[in-house]
């Protein structure tokens, strides 16, 4: 055995095997979990209501790194002050804003695994058990979404890299398979510029993003109208394709949105796939929302036809209730990995993969890269798929009775009343008229001025958004732990507050009975 000679001043600073360093290491976690126990899990409002200006002075740059250290324990009470106290309560049930879901946890004690062994998914020497679970995590997941057996995939940072590798793999696939053109060799082929990508104009944004970063700009993603439920147009997706082959462009990959961020809508996928299918178009679904809903007996039906797809996307820190990072990518055939592979002797040399050592690296286009499947593995080995689907159909039923609810009421309008997931979008309706402005514009700013109000109260985390150009409010639903009663509890608040803006700001004489009522007071109270 060989004899190791270390410096144990260092041992309180790095984890090993010796007694100070272990002792330091339960020590210093322990204390992290403290603060986040008394500072953060334990707060009552879902955010402090802080403002920026406020916050700058808390954590100024000067402080950051000074001559000699700190100790730790005075450390972590800071940051538990400063930070963690001003940050955003994702556990809270009147946190209803984004696609940004409460971690459970297994997940969380997963990450302090993940953490602390620092496990690098490019190689095999750098991370052996952790290279062979993703694997098997990978299958699992292909098997799950009923892919080929050629299937495979790799763990990503979430849906705005898996779109990307998406349309990435789309791009050099056609180019080769069209124009007999190797991309990753030669750069663009001439015909690039008549290159096209199709999908919803509710599809997300990364769909534009991704091909700006690939080359062919934001101008090559053709987008395609929405149905009345939020979904993509086939008859215009119909029309837009026989436009473009008739002007003598490419359109080369569709893209379906399983899980619209406003709306939780879901792309009619067979019938996507039939027409990517008979005309030789990559289909890549983003499947970043609405992909947890495989887990579930009672809604994956919604998913029908993804088995098919070409590649797709899955979030885990969505309704899968990871911590953030943790997503994949799956394709149905692993040689597609080939267009974006990589060689680099020092990591997944010719000769290893001739030994058949499992280098992850060439399915990726990130090199180090996070032992994220391990916090899924433990959350679906200790939760159960019946857990989960269980958690997932608790947040679709409460979006479905609270849009009933929104449904019902005089003062709100709800713009989708039956939810597809659980993003609910409606609208506070002002009653009384602004002298100097048109209603519809006093409608949008009243919407606008309820969303700022209840985040600089603290009391609700709530979203805005548009719809046909008008400022919607939007719950996004995510925690299971949200129940009816809070929802009806977040709508009141904001009846509430869109009412005090209409006394501060409407025509004081209209409606001067109900201004002057004991009762209408009362509503505000």
């Amino acid at each position: 055995m060989m004899k190791t000679i270390h410096d144990s001043s260092l041992d309180e600073w790095f984890l090993n095997r010796t007694s100070t360093s272990q002792t330091a290491y339960k020590q210093a976690v322990g204390a992290a979990v403290n603060t986040v126990q008394t500072q953060f899990s334990s707060l009552e409002k879902p955010m402090s209501g802080v403002q920026a200006d406020f916050l700058s002075s808390l954590l100024r740059e000067d402080t950051i790194c000074p001559e000699e250290g700190l100790h730790l324990d005075t450390v972590l009470y800071e940051v538990g002050q400063k930070v963690l106290g001003h940050s955003v309560a994702v556990h809270h049930p009147a946190c209803v804003a984004h696609l940004h879901c409460p971690p459970l946890i297994p997940a969380l004690a997963g990450e302090v695994m993940v953490s602390a062994t620092n496990q690098s998914m490019d190689s095999w020497d750098q991370s052996p058990a952790a290279t062979l679970l993703e694997e098997r995590m990978i299958q699992w997941l292909s098997r799950t979404f009923g892919l080929s057996p050629q299937g495979d995939g790799v763990f990503t940072s979430g849906g705005t890299q898996s779109n990307f590798m998406g349309l990435l793999l789309a791009r050099d696939h056609y180019a080769w398979t069209r124009f007999g053109w190797n991309v990753q060799k030669r750069g663009l082929p001439p015909e690039a510029r008549e290159m096209r990508i199709l999908c919803s104009e509710a599809a997300h944004f990364t769909v534009k993003q991704s091909a700006a970063l690939l080359g062919l700009g934001e101008d090559a993603v053709v987008t395609v109208k929405t149905d009345e439920r939020h979904r993509i147009h086939l008859d215009d997706l119909d029309q837009q394709l026989s436009q473009l082959y008739g002007d003598g462009l490419h359109p080369f990959a569709i893209v379906a949105t399983a899980g619209t961020t406003d709306f939780g809508s879901i792309d009619p996928l067979p019938e996507l796939v039939s027409r990517a299918h008979a005309l030789g178009l990559w289909l890549h679904v983003d499947a970043a929302y609405g992909g947890a809903l495989i887990l579930s007996n009672s809604y994956k039906e919604r998913l029908q036809g993804i088995e098919a797809a070409h590649s797709i996307t899955v979030d885990f820190h969505k309704l899968f209730y990871q911590p953030i990072s943790c997503g994949a990518f799956l394709v149905n055939d692993v040689k597609h990995f080939n267009r974006i592979k990589q060689n680099a002797d020092y990591l997944n040399s010719t000769e290893d993969e001739e030994l058949g050592i499992p280098n992850l690296v060439g399915k990726s286009i990130q090199t180090t890269r996070r032992f994220d499947a391990l916090k899924l593995y433990i959350s679906l080995r200790t939760l159960g798929r019946a857990q989960f689907a269980s958690m997932i159909e608790k947040t679709i039923n409460t979006a479905t009775a609270t849009a009933q609810m929104i449904a019902k009421d005089q003062r709100l309008e709800v713009i989708n009343p039956v939810p597809e997931l659980n993003a609910v979008v409606f609208r506070f309706i002002p009653e009384m008229n602004h002298p100097d402005m048109p209603y519809s514009k006093w409608q949008d700013q009243i919407n606008h001025e309820i969303r700022h109000a209840l985040l600089a109260s603290g009391d609700v985390v709530l979203a805005n958004t548009k719809v046909n150009g008008n400022v919607c409010l939007k719950l996004t639903l995510l925690n299971p732990r949200t129940t009816l009663e809070d929802t009806h509890a977040i709508l009141d608040r904001v009846k509430k507050t869109g009412k005090r803006r209409e006394l501060q700001k409407g025509e004081w004489n209209q409606h001067a009975s109900n201004i002057g009522s004991a009762s209408y007071h009362a509503e505000l109270l």
